[in-house]
């Protein structure tokens, strides 16, 4: 037992040894590696690319985006919970990840509040009722009414079970007090596609997404989840303006690190990060491209908000009896 003692505190030693090497020389060793625990081509994918960038000339160090898939974005976030907390490894966390998850999953395989450390909250993402256009209806209430005269074909689609767009679906059904139907895709191009030809008659998903096809007419835009207008579709109300306050779900973009991470190393990459954030040519492409609000938050206000969003977001999934199914 004492052989055992003695072997654990030496291993303890030399993990804090390593740890703070790595500390000391960071971030010259190696490069950085930006975990996307998605598919390339979306949001997650493309902001990891474009900060990424900022934040590889920053530092004089690349920084690799390694996308990494699967089980609702589990895959990738518990790699990154159980790499080396030496400042080379970071995830690009969303509302899904860090905080859905941990109502929608029985077994996560990563706590998203005690395996990490909040970096800094890099946008909101607002959300954005759209209907086939040929359904006949021009407003938010417009399509209530239809759905309570047509509660057999009262379904919505989503970019997947868990995400913010099914869980805003989940909500407005709460809202309404109206049983409908959630429909997951693959991704969001499949759900706006299948929208666009009539198969589903509505859905939730980000502004940028739905426009092409708004803009060929195929689908109308009717609501934004946010407290205030998009600047890329002036003429589209909140859901509170068109009378269903308490619909307000609004996705959020942020960067983690692992759970140890030195203060001193996140201090910087928060430094970096919110630096590049702020430079009016990075702001206005993530406004313009994805209707994002930029934020760049402290840590402690990324702490916080993952914190409130688990709680609330939680109690909703629980409440609405959402799943992954």
């Amino acid at each position: 037992m004492h052989r055992r003692l003695v072997l654990a505190a030496a291993c303890s030693t030399l993990c804090l040894f390593t740890a703070a090497a790595h500390a000391a020389d960071w971030p010259t060793a190696k490069p950085i590696t930006w975990v996307v625990p998605f598919a390339p081509g979306g949001s997650t994918d493309v902001v990891a690319r474009m900060v990424g960038q900022e934040l590889s000339a920053a530092l004089k160090q690349s920084v690799v985006v390694d996308n990494r898939p699967g089980a609702g974005g589990a895959i990738g976030v518990q790699a990154v919970a159980r790499a080396p907390a030496d400042g080379y490894t970071l995830i690009g966390g969303t509302i899904s990840t860090h905080a859905i998850n941990t109502a929608l999953y029985k077994k996560l395989p990563y706590d998203p509040i005690k395996d990490f450390e909040p970096v800094t909250l890099i946008a909101y993402v607002p959300n954005v009722l759209m209907v086939n256009s040929a359904l006949g209806v021009n407003t938010f209430e417009e399509l209530v009414a239809w759905i309570r005269k047509n509660p057999e074909k009262a379904s919505y689609a989503s970019s997947g079970a868990g995400t913010s767009t099914h869980l805003t679906g989940a909500q407005m059904a709460e809202l309404i007090k109206v049983p409908m139907q959630h429909i997951a895709y693959k991704g969001s191009p499949q759900a706006l596609q299948d929208v666009a030809a009539g198969n589903v008659p509505f859905l939730f998903d980000q502004l940028t997404a739905g426009l092409p096809l708004v803009k060929a007419g195929k689908l109308k835009f009717l609501a934004v989840t946010t407290k205030t207008r998009s600047p890329l579709a002036p003429d589209v109300p909140t859901t509170a303006e068109a009378g269903f306050a308490g619909l307000d779900l609004v996705s959020w973009q942020a960067v983690y690190a692992p759970k140890g991470t030195p203060r001193d190393v996140v201090t910087r990459l928060n430094t970096e990060v919110v630096k590049a954030l702020r430079s009016p040519e990075l702001k206005a492409k993530l406004e313009t491209q994805f209707g994002m609000q930029v934020v760049g938050s402290t840590p402690a206000e990324l702490a916080a908000v993952t914190a409130a969003d688990t709680a609330r977001l939680g109690e909703l999934v629980r409440r609405t009896g959402a799943t992954t199914e």
